[in-house]
């Protein structure tokens, strides 16, 4: 659709979308030229954003997104609901272990995170609450890739795969066997795959005790400690357990 045509949702939706990781605060003349909107009309969506909470401005005059806009994304039942039930669990492992602990949920071809626990003295991170990453650059999008519809699984393996690390494995053929260990083991370890300097462990959470995969549950350790790894597998798993049946009880609940 040309921007001639696009109807006043699509120029709001328009300028929010050039809001992100990489571009967290924007001038008016740069919304513009993502948008392709004259900056008169620029000028008048950014306003009506402004007005409303969804945009705030910074004393140098950038604009970012506003906390009313925030307000309104945390109400998401699917993450809400999900983060409601694993904090107290993640809390736990991140007593126990004091590294970095993640939450995150597939959409589409990418994995977005929902929540997460840094650990003051352990490995910086590349990831953030709300960032997004193609599954198959991390652990824990492998393993949601792994339990993903068939289309989605060969829409990823069949498009190009970025290599993040010379450690990345970009080979359809070598991710396809990882995911089927990860469907027969439920866990796995992603060694050096997005970073040099960090290593994961990574595990499914499900809808129920046995339902369907509805998101995962990964700890981020610095690449030097990885020896201790695969010994986070057991509580990885027992915490995962842990969400997955209460996420089913609250729907067995809901339901009544």
């Amino acid at each position: 659709m040309t921007q001639a045509r696009a109807t006043a949702a699509g120029k709001v939706l328009a300028v929010l979308a050039t809001f992100g990781r990489e571009q967290p605060a924007q001038t008016l003349s740069q919304i513009a030229r993502r948008t392709g909107m004259p900056l008169s009309t620029a000028h008048r969506v950014v306003g009506e954003l402004a007005a409303w909470g969804a945009l705030e401005r910074t004393p140098e005059g950038a604009w970012h997104v506003g906390l009313r806009l925030w307000e309104v994304g945390s109400a998401c039942p699917r993450g809400q609901i999900l983060r409601e039930v694993a904090l107290p669990f993640m809390q736990d492992l991140y007593e126990g272990t004091h590294e970095n602990i993640q939450l995150a949920v597939r959409e589409g071809t990418e994995l977005v995170f929902v929540e997460r626990i840094a650990g003051h003295r352990s490995v910086e991170l590349l990831t953030m609450v709300g960032s997004r990453f193609p599954l198959a650059a991390t652990g824990m999008g492998r393993v949601l890739l792994a339990f993903a519809p068939t289309d989605i699984q060969e829409a990823v393996l069949g498009g190009p795969i970025e290599a993040r690390t010379p450690h990345t494995v970009t080979d359809p053929k070598a991710l396809r066997a990882q995911l089927a260990r990860i469907r027969k083991e439920l866990y796995v370890v992603s060694d050096r795959q997005l970073s040099e300097d960090t290593v994961a462990v990574a595990v499914p959470v499900r809808f129920g005790p046995s339902g369907p995969v509805q998101a995962a549950l990964g700890i981020v350790v610095a690449a030097r400690g990885a020896g201790r790894v695969r010994s986070l597998r057991e509580p990885l798993l027992l915490a995962a357990r842990g969400i997955s049946v209460e996420l089913g009880r609250r729907a067995g609940a809901g339901s009544r």
